[in-house]
């Protein structure tokens, strides 16, 4: 569905050059959910917008759905759903109408935009909402209209820019449930950025990592998290005598790495930490140190990012960006 090569986005802005996206290589296959992660500024959404034709490469290649994004754009834009970051629909318009104008607007004729409309507005329940003005809804109703929006033509695949910003959690869970009903009713591949991890976590059959740029990380989310972060163990001893001992031991065990200790805890990392922790405890026991509690904490996809750059991805922004898209485009 995707395959880029190369990809790389430059900006002047005000003087200086900005590397958004540097040599950025990407394959989706048909039906997949992808998640683009990374702080603010990383290139997430400069990506998407090369992907969809909405900026042109500075360098390097990409065919999306089939067709080249540089000497094909109106192909491209035929195939793809864009859900941005702002919503999409009139405010002073009836819901109903914005669908049918947009099925309109790729083509479609009067008959079938109606039925794509309605069936849509089922699928992720505003069917009760078609005569509303757009400008009565709820936020969350409203990024569901810009879902059905991007895909009231059938697309094959979906862009989605950081689609659940500003929702509270209750409406972020439903705008999700309402996603992926429909990646599993028409089969549509997506590729979404977003801020919130464990949405990636949960959701994503991949996860590509972003920083400065560039991809660090490029794998499933439990990969990612085993192999490039592992499982933090945790140790709090009886008392201050063990602490040494507990390092010793624990800097023996394989695969060991990010070894800390604080007061009489003593914390580190290692590959598939619920098989290492019995024996680390035995060996403890064997030395005479006493233990209070121990567990096994899962790596999360911050702990990957974390270990790939020494940052949170939760820290700040990357590299600076253009001021507006307006500025971009001139």
């Amino acid at each position: 569905m995707i395959r880029a090569r190369g990809l790389s986005k430059r900006f002047t802005s005000k003087g200086h050059v900005v590397e958004a996206v540097t040599d950025l290589d990407l394959d989706v296959e048909e039906g997949e959910l992808v998640a683009f992660l990374g702080p603010n500024g990383a290139g997430k959404s400069t990506t998407l917008r090369m992907l969809a034709t909405l900026l042109p490469p500075t360098a390097g290649s990409a065919t999306v759905a089939g067709h080249d994004v540089v000497r094909e754009p109106a192909q491209v834009r035929r195939r793809i759903g864009w859900i941005g970051q702002g919503s999409g629909a009139g405010h002073y318009h009836q819901v109903r109408d914005e669908v049918v104008l947009q099925g309109r607007a790729y083509g479609l004729s009067w008959r079938e935009a109606r039925r794509r409309a309605d069936e849509l507005l089922a699928a992720l329940d505003l069917d009760g909402l078609a005569r509303r003005m757009v400008g009565t809804l709820s936020g969350g109703q409203r990024r569901r209209l810009d879902i059905v929006m991007g895909l009231v033509h059938a697309p094959p695949l979906l862009f989605l820019d950081e689609p659940s910003t500003g929702l509270d959690p209750h409406n972020r869970a439903r705008l999700w449930e309402h996603v992926l009903g429909v990646r599993e009713r028409f089969g549509t591949t997506l590729l979404l950025t977003t801020h919130y991890l464990e949405e990636a976590d949960a959701m994503a059959e991949r996860v590509v990592i972003i920083d400065h740029g560039r991809v660090i990380a490029d794998d499933a989310p439990a990969r990612l998290k085993a192999e490039l972060a592992g499982d933090r163990i945790v140790v709090d001893l009886a008392d201050h005598v063990g602490v040494a001992a507990a390092q010793a031991a624990a800097a023996h065990l394989p695969g060991a790495h990010d070894l800390v200790a604080r007061g009489t805890t003593v914390s580190l990392r290692v590959p598939r930490g619920s098989e290492v922790l019995p024996g680390f405890l035995r060996r403890l026991d064997e030395d005479g140190v006493a233990v209070r509690s121990a567990e096994v904490v899962r790596p999360t996809l911050d702990d990957v990012f974390l270990s790939q750059t020494g940052r949170s991805l939760r820290d700040g922004s990357a590299a600076p960006q253009p001021a507006s898209e307006a500025e971009v485009l001139v």
